[in-house]
């Protein structure tokens, strides 16, 4: 059967994450991977998990193995609203929706507002699974300029002004893949010029939690919260393979949110939102957070002093407060991809920077590396590698 001749047009907008191709080499043994944006197996909770479990069993019984509701385990969502408001955002139980890890989000975003052609607005760089997410339903990017400190106002005002676009895309914190944050001052102005335009973001929020050092930024969903959708997970802080994420929306725009997702899932397992429910209302994640930030924050500490050590003069790199990654950006006329290549022989990797770009020809001498998965002694040796591929590949 020439399968080719039955699939979908929108398949030609659909590809296999570059990140997930890397990580299959990523993983082979002798590997050390700086590439993927996984948290660090011993952040999670295993000493508590069988305690979870019988207090789930033991509290719910049958009903956190049934089928329960779209919108999501209410005693989740109950759950969900104290740490909501830890962020400054103030909502019910009733307006939050728990879809199968963040992602499900960003598709069900693009399921319900993007028609073909329509345009959406994204930093450069940006997180690739959105555009992942986002492409099958057949958008055109307009990119947003960055600096330092994230995405730039008057930029995005400009953008606004001339093009009408359907939804603004941001990480405003620690974002994936450049670890920067934009100031509150910024963040001001953006909530201005979304609400001056009548303009919907959708604020992409799952590593705010992890601050090592520095002052809490208050969401963009306090300063404008008609016009934004705000999306959460538990996976850095609980168990990413639980696939437990959230989002609180205006009214209208939930109730198309609870429809589409009813055609993928009907709902997020329910064992897994029980045990979610207990590691929160129980106080475990309370306990638990100061935990993952003493484990990630030598490791941060580790790869900037490498970094330090180790990379030529003419490399320039984020010196994040939080979250997992690290981005660097090298002379013009580096083509980290072929970096990549050279480092592998070295059993080190990380991720090209041009996949977070919409346009791959942007950001060919940048480069995101992760700190949290690793241990600092094997974070500095992996970076001394890694300086030794870049002196060969610039020099020879």
């Amino acid at each position: 059967m020439r399968w080719e001749e039955k699939l979908a047009s929108r398949t030609a907008r659909m590809e296999a994450s570059a990140v997930r191709e890397i990580l299959k080499v990523a993983t082979s043994p002798g590997v050390i991977s700086l590439a993927g944006g996984l948290p660090a197996a011993e952040s999670f909770p295993l000493e508590i998990m069988e305690e979870l479990m019988g207090a789930v069993l033991g509290r719910y019984g049958a009903r956190a193995l049934q089928y329960d509701a779209s919108e999501g385990f209410f005693p989740l969502r109950e759950a969900l609203v104290p740490l909501l408001a830890g962020r400054g955002i103030e909502t019910s139980a009733e307006e939050i929706l728990v879809v199968s890890g963040s992602q499900s989000a960003l598709d069900g975003m693009g399921k319900i507002l993007i028609s073909p052609g329509d345009a959406i607005a994204v930093e450069a760089p940006t997180y690739l699974g959105a555009l992942q997410a986002f492409n099958p339903y057949e958008p055109r990017y307009v990119q947003i300029e960055t600096d330092d400190d994230g995405l730039i106002p008057e930029a995005l005002d400009a953008a606004l002004a001339q093009t009408s676009v359907k939804f603004v895309y941001l990480v405003p914190t620690f974002q994936n893949p450049t670890g920067r944050t934009i100031p509150l001052g910024r963040r001001k102005q953006i909530a201005e010029i979304i609400q001056r335009h009548d303009v919907l973001l959708f604020e992409d929020d799952p590593y705010s939690d992890l601050r090592y050092a520095g002052e809490p930024v208050p969401p963009i969903k306090t300063l404008a919260p008609e016009n934004v959708v705000y999306s959460g997970t538990l996976s850095k802080t609980f168990a990413p393979g639980l696939r437990l994420g959230f989002c609180v929306a205006p009214e209208a725009l939930m109730h198309w949110l609870v429809i589409a997702r009813q055609g993928v899932d009907l709902h997020t397992n329910t064992l897994g939102q029980a045990l979610a429910s207990e590691y929160l209302s129980g106080g475990h994640l309370a306990r638990q957070l100061p935990k993952i930030l003493d484990l990630y924050r030598p490791r941060r500490e580790a790869i900037l002093e490498a970094l330090a050590n180790s990379f030529p003069e003419d490399f320039r790199w984020t010196r994040p407060e939080g979250g997992m990654f690290i981005w660097a950006e090298g002379p013009a006329g580096l083509d980290t991809e072929k970096l990549y290549r050279r480092a592998l022989e070295r059993n080190v990797a990380f991720v090209p920077g041009k996949f977070f770009y919409v346009d791959h020809r942007d950001g060919l001498a940048t480069m995101r590396m992760n700190f949290t998965a690793a241990d600092p002694a094997t974070i500095a040796h992996a970076i001394e590698l890694l300086g030794q591929a870049i002196a060969e590949e610039l020099h020879g």
